[in-house]
């Protein structure tokens, strides 16, 4: 995967892709399968802005069990099972439990009945040629036993626990760049830190897009039949291209944000009871009950989620540090023997996603529940371009796909079917995921620590030996990095195939070194010094690219 702005400059593409989020990575890969000529920019770096805010949960949907919405389901249940099937090596089971407590509404009672719903509307949850994918039926535990697998939750009239299975994404990240390397791999192209910074029109049809590098302040034309906005946070302010900048902001934006913190529950992921405690006049007001998750993930747990309406810029955006210490608070009520302290909390994230409005009653926000497609030739009368609105990161396959089948439409092309639904993603090429990983160790324990072998299983699969041949260039750079399962190896990889162009994007988005939180000063000068003889830094972009990394972990005044 090269950044090649020779070929986006001279080429005229059936579809460029403004945002290289999780929906415009789908888009990518499904129509260059399809034969398109297809093309993505990202801003920024990829999938660095709310597509990296996840609590790398892939859903099943039971929470549409509450609305009857059997169809929601049965959607996020197949794409669930598909995500298992296309990336195998990303996609795992995840057990999941919830305390209950009474015995009305979501009491023991109650809940094994919508457990059984549970299992019967994912009858086919388990049509996968791999144990290691199977999802057991769910149910409810005694008290006891969710005393157990969830240490520390609220006693107080607890009746016992509901479980079920999901999956989780073990890096939503490289489920991106996974995506991007098979599109890639069937011939689009794509590149980061390239700003959209106007829409080229001709007789009211958008045939292209004015863009900027923003590495070098290059400005050039890429032209296009079709343009598809998946600007994520920025679908606004990219729709305005078309508006003379006069539009409304038709996008309602809220803000959400997640924590890493240390290891709360071993093997189970749990929804916790706690409270929507707002901030009014500089004091808290309690709005009423929340369940919070908690999600396992490596050596930390990830906990999530607070969502609040937003009205700035995208830009503008930051984590504040009264963000995570009321978030902090919220989470203790629910788990007052297991309390969180501002120290256990080693990394925060947040995005902006689509939302209808604020709950009049308690300030949260009520997401926009559907995602949505909308041509503005009808809305605009101006043709060649389509926004996407997404909303949910499991389902981004099939809003990719959906979205491919109305570009076919609208370039009058012969309609091909989606391959995405069978075709493995970058990596992915295992049967059976447990038998990959035994013969991955066989192969390599003579010369790697296990430890380094295993997050290489999870992060590159079949891909890892792509990986490791860079040992074969210099043997130093298969020896871990200080103190970390990393190898130097990856950050080359990350470099010269992935497009990792400044030190964030490799600690974040293509290795798990800073996904976590900071990795220290050692290992940042490592990597950055790794990284600048590559791609030519001199010492002072070294120390720049150090000191930017740093900030990331340092949460805003406030």
């Amino acid at each position: 995967m090269k950044r090649d702005l020779t070929a986006l400059s001279d080429t005229e593409f059936d579809l460029v892709i403004i945002g290289g989020g999780i929906y415009g990575a789908a888009a990518t890969w499904d129509a260059a399968l399809r034969g398109l000529n297809v093309a993505l920019i990202e801003r920024n770096d990829f999938g660095g802005a709310t597509s990296s805010n996840s609590l790398k949960i892939i859903h099943g949907g039971l929470r549409y069990i509450q609305q009857a919405d059997v169809k929601r389901m049965r959607e996020s249940i197949r794409e669930r099972r598909i995500l298992m099937t296309i990336a195998p090596h990303l996609v795992h089971p995840m057990p999941c439990v919830m305390p209950l407590y009474g015995h009305l509404g979501k009491g023991p009672e109650v809940m094994r009945i919508a457990m059984l719903i549970n299992d019967l509307v994912g009858f086919d949850r388990n049509r996968i040629d791999d144990p290691q994918k199977i999802l057991p039926n769910g149910g409810v535990i005694s008290r006891q036993e969710c005393l157990q697998i969830l240490p520390g939750v609220k006693e107080d009239n607890l009746t016992g626990g509901a479980l079920w299975y999901d999956c989780h994404v073990h890096s939503s990240e490289r489920l991106l760049i996974s995506y991007l390397r098979s599109a890639a791999e069937a011939g689009a192209q794509a590149a980061n830190y390239i700003g959209a910074e106007k829409m080229l029109l001709k007789d009211n049809h958008v045939i292209g897009v004015e863009a900027k590098d923003r590495l070098t302040g290059e400005r050039f034309r890429i032209r296009s039949k079709l343009v598809l906005n998946t600007s994520g946070p920025w679908v606004n302010e990219t729709m305005n291209m078309i508006r003379n900048g006069t539009g409304e902001e038709e996008v309602k934006l809220s803000w959400a944000m997640n924590m890493v913190t240390r290891k709360l529950f071993d093997e189970y992921a749990a929804g916790v009871s706690g409270r929507i405690k707002i901030r009014e006049n500089n004091r808290l007001v309690d709005k009423g009950s929340k369940v919070y998750f908690i999600t396992p993930w490596r050596e930390y747990s990830l906990v999530g989620t607070v969502h609040r309406p937003y009205s700035g810029k995208p830009d503008e955006f930051a984590i504040k540090e009264s963000f995570i210490h009321d978030f902090i608070r919220a989470v203790n009520e629910a788990i007052p023997g297991n309390p969180l302290k501002r120290e256990d909390v080693s990394f925060f994230y947040g995005g902006l996603l689509p939302m209808d409005r604020p709950n009049p009653k308690n300030g949260e926000v009520i997401l926009t529940k559907h995602y949505k497609i909308k041509d503005h030739a009808q809305s605009d009368g101006i043709e060649g371009m389509i926004s996407v609105i997404g909303v949910k990161y499991t389902t981004a396959r099939d809003v990719g796909k959906k979205t491919v089948d109305y570009v076919l439409k609208k370039l009058g092309a012969a309609h091909k079917e989606s391959e995405t639904e069978n075709k493995r993603v970058f990596g992915g090429s295992i049967d059976r995921f447990d038998e990959f990983k035994q013969k991955t160790m066989a192969e390599w324990k003579q010369r790697l620590p296990e430890a380094v072998l295993l997050q290489m299983a999870f992060n590159y699969g079949s891909e890892i030996s792509r990986v490791l041949k860079y040992g074969e260039e210099n043997p130093d750079y298969l020896k871990p990095i200080s103190g970390t399962a990393v190898l130097p190896a990856e950050i080359i990889h990350a470099v010269r195939e992935e497009m990792a162009l400044h030190l964030t994007d490799a600690l974040w988005r293509r290795t798990e070194l800073g996904s976590a939180g900071n990795p220290g000063d050692t290992v940042l000068q490592s990597v950055a010094e790794f990284m600048g003889k590559e791609l030519g830094w001199n010492k002072e972009t070294i120390a720049a690219e150090v000191a930017a990394a740093k900030s990331i972990y340092v949460p805003a005044e406030g």
